[in-house]
């Protein structure tokens, strides 16, 4: 992300945020003593996790948000980017060499997102008043996964999830039946905040995004590209049996696994929280926001 904006004049070195130990993570990052800390030529760059959503709730999210030198996802973390629906067909082609389109990626996020998204709203709810017991993440993620999806029949594993959070929505609601008022003004707040019923995947966490919402489809989906690719190579071939074992060899060599190509994704810069974060660098460097950086 920081390199379209190094030239001559300024470039960015990464670094662990200490000198003595090998302890990174974003507490490490955000309080780190290098030098004489955060400002002037030094800068933390952190995953959002939750502190962008809670507002200044808790001294984190408050340094994160405050904090010019800090610059955060917006997103929960990179992970979340890395899947951005709209970019998975590319990543397939990339990994398979096959760029034919046998899954509708941005419906099934979308989806997705719409079941989740009360849910979430109510995590973020928690958080905000420190009430996180009552769903911890790693319970919110365990309600929120996809379980057992058949590629060209998602619906049952959707509906699966639908009854789970609405299952979990009742229960928080018979817990709190005084959020009412204060729920709904968190929605409209997040609203403004980029989080919408068709967005959510981008803020939940990353691990569990890209492990059980996107490796859920990515791994069929390829597993069908790769045969369709093998199958048109034995169809080229024909009778000519020592020219497709070739084809297949040079084949098999030249994929990449669909997780080690998912990680190295980058075609997510059409996402618009990615264009917040262009906005916070531009800003950090003291570049108009109407000024093309070369």
């Amino acid at each position: 992300m920081l390199s379209e904006f190094e030239n001559d004049e300024c470039e960015f070195h990464v670094t662990l945020p200490s000198r003595t130990t090998l302890t990174r993570g974003k507490k490490q990052a955000m309080t780190n003593q290098l030098g004489e800390g955060l400002g002037g030529s030094m800068i933390a760059c952190v995953d959002a996790d939750y502190d962008y959503l809670i507002q200044g709730h808790t001294p984190y999210s408050k340094a994160v948000l405050d904090n010019p030198y800090i610059l955060h996802t917006y997103a929960y973390a990179i992970e979340n980017y890395q899947c951005y629906a709209p970019s998975l067909h590319d990543v397939c082609v990339m990994s398979t060499l096959n760029d034919r389109q046998v899954f509708d990626f941005e419906t099934y996020f979308l989806q997705y997102s719409r079941i989740v998204y009360t849910l979430f709203v109510w995590s973020v709810w928690l958080y905000r008043r420190q009430l996180y017991k009552d769903m911890p993440l790693t319970s919110f993620c365990n309600t929120v996964s996809i379980e057992k999806l058949n590629l060209f029949n998602p619906e049952p594993a959707l509906e699966n999830l639908r009854h789970r959070v609405n299952r979990k929505v009742s229960w928080l609601q018979q817990q709190y039946p005084q959020a009412k008022s204060s729920f709904k003004s968190l929605k409209e707040e997040l609203l403004t905040l980029g989080v919408t019923p068709d967005t959510t995947y981008l803020f939940i966490q990353g691990h569990h995004i890209m492990e059980n919402v996107a490796m859920a489809v990515l791994d069929p989906v390829c597993t069908i590209l790769r045969r369709q690719r093998e199958k048109e190579i034995k169809v080229l071939a024909g009778r000519q049996k020592q020219h497709m074992d070739n084809e297949l060899a040079s084949y098999q060599h030249s994929q990449c696994p669909i997780n080690q190509m998912l990680r190295r994704n980058t075609s997510f810069k059409s996402c618009p929280l990615y264009s917040l974060l262009r906005k916070d660098i531009k800003k950090l460097l003291g570049i108009q926001e109407d000024e093309e950086y070369k």
